[in-house]
């Protein structure tokens, strides 16, 4: 009977001491918190770098609509060399997924349609039509007036991948009206015309 209580005895204190002893209890907390602490570290850095490339789409088109309104004319190697440098925001984030379209819009005074005059891509995009018809704010919708219109898009694929797998196509407009003449010309035009 004796052997039987201490037998008691010993497994009651060993169950205790069990209980009160948390040597093991970091070990296991760690194991449990840190994949969604990893998880919400790099959701982080993606969604950050996602904002950063937004932003500079945006800075892009900004970028690109302001450098061609700042000419009364430009050439196919001015054009070249506003795409370059509007391309050079994009620093350090890879370049090849940007597409890009700059046009001239001139506003028909009957219709207040914005019809394009030219229109020049850079990268994958492809430049409007002439005479397509692009819709605009109404607030700039003035008759007999041209804009300079420019179209940025980014397919932005996330670095790690981890939280964000799919690619996310960002993109922005810039309107700007001209600033030196009525119109900008692109070569070899000599003259603003009105379709």
């Amino acid at each position: 009977m004796q052997a039987i209580a201490k037998l008691w005895r010993r497994a009651k204190l060993s169950s205790a001491d069990f209980i009160e002893d948390g040597s093991g209890l970091a070990a296991t907390e760690f194991a449990v918190i840190v994949p969604l602490m990893l998880v919400m570290f790099f959701g982080t850095v993606e969604f950050s770098s996602a904002v950063a490339v937004d932003r500079k789409v945006t800075l892009m088109a900004r970028t690109l609509s302001d450098l061609t309104t700042q000419s009364t004319s430009v050439s196919p190697d001015d054009m070249a060399n506003f795409f370059a440098a509007s391309t050079g925001i994009m620093t350090p984030y890879p370049t090849s997924p940007v597409k890009a379209r700059i046009s001239e819009l001139y506003i028909d005074p009957d219709t207040l349609q914005a019809r394009v005059q030219w229109s020049k891509g850079n990268g994958a995009a492809t430049p409007r039509a002439p005479s397509d018809i692009v819709t605009i704010p109404s607030s700039l919708a003035i008759a007999g007036t041209y804009l300079i219109f420019s179209e940025v898009s980014y397919e932005y694929s996330p670095m790690a991948g981890i939280v964000l797998t799919t690619k996310i196509n960002l993109s922005d407009v810039a309107y700007t009206r001209p600033r030196q003449s009525t119109c900008v010309f692109y070569s070899p035009d000599t003259a603003c015309t009105t379709k």
